[in-house]
């Protein structure tokens, strides 16, 4: 998807893709998939504030329905460049006019969202962490969307710039990798390769928009199901592939694995995760939490937990 610039995000849609696209949230696709098993395809971008808004209802879903499936993330490319790049929908002609799309999206999700970044220090272009990721991806696949997570946490919630070399480094660093290696190599051609064949995958997906999650079952039919959306809507669609039985969510993990796992949790994903009120998360902590082994904060007017 490199030719991407009459992208739009809309917040009725939760979907970030070309204007005027009525695609639906949910429709049924028959594809060519060789795998025998049911495959699902997240396609989003590091820099997607409605993959952002995602992320406490994806991560239950994967946690709970994960034995389903395998789960194959793609860049999409939402933002090559800025020259010629134009969201008339919203507004957006340069940099500083996100800033107030992200805030909305963030109070509708109540996902923390800065956007300051694009006044102070703008990113240039997303491609640039998607290579770092493809690499993450080549080489150290099990820490590839932990890198994903981290590179969304510095820019939504902390505002930084992902798209220069010294926050990635650092956020390379974080995951236990050499940042310096990781970063140069994404500068080679094989990085741009790899990131091109994630763009063919997803137009062969048929992709438009993102968050876009598309499943495939052994018999070549697919869900595909466009923009933020419930967990009961990705549930549903797995459900509508695995016809000779009834899906069965797993047990929850507890909060102290959890966070062992996650490193940091926003309020909405532990709402979201544990299925509990927003006045309840700081209790529910200090009861499932040693005392010593985190902090609570806030950001944006919203609480987060950190493990110390």
């Amino acid at each position: 998807m490199s030719k991407n610039n009459n992208m739009v995000c809309d917040m009725e849609t939760g979907i970030c893709g070309p204007a005027g696209d009525d695609t639906g949230a949910m429709e049924f696709i028959d594809l060519s998939a060789p795998e025998k098993s049911i495959d699902l395809y997240y396609v989003t971008d590091p820099i997607c504030s409605h993959c952002w808004a995602l992320e406490p209802v994806l991560r239950k879903f994967v946690h709970q329905y994960g034995h389903y499936f395998n789960m194959h993330t793609l860049m999409g490319g939402l933002l090559e460049k800025w020259d010629g790049f134009a969201d008339v929908s919203n507004g957006i002609s340069g940099p500083s006019d996100v800033a107030g799309h992200w805030r909305e999206v963030g109070e509708h999700s109540r996902m923390p969202i800065d956007g300051t970044v694009w006044y102070d220090n703008p990113i240039a272009s997303s491609f640039i962490p998607s290579r770092v990721y493809k690499v993450v991806q080549e080489k150290h696949p099990e820490l590839a969307n932990t890198f994903l997570r981290r590179a969304r946490e510095e820019l939504f919630a902390f505002n930084k710039n992902i798209a220069q070399d010294d926050v990635l480094i650092d956020i390379v660093n974080q995951v236990g990798l050499d940042g310096e290696a990781i970063v140069y190599q994404s500068k080679l051609p094989e990085a741009d390769t790899q990131l091109h064949e994630d763009f063919q995958l997803v137009r062969q997906l048929g992709v438009r928009g993102f968050p876009t999650i598309v499943m495939m079952n052994e018999e070549k039919k697919g869900v595909r199901i466009v923009g933020a959306r419930t967990l009961e809507d990705y549930a549903n669609g797995l459900q509508r592939l695995l016809e000779d039985e009834t899906i069965k969510p797993k047990q929850l993990s507890g909060l102290e694995q959890l966070l062992q796992e996650e490193k940091l949790l926003f309020s909405r994903e532990i709402e979201e995760f544990y299925s509990i009120d927003k006045s309840e998360v700081e209790a529910f902590a200090q009861q499932q939490l040693p005392q010593d082994a985190y902090t609570v904060n806030s950001l944006l007017g919203e609480k987060y937990i950190r493990v110390k």
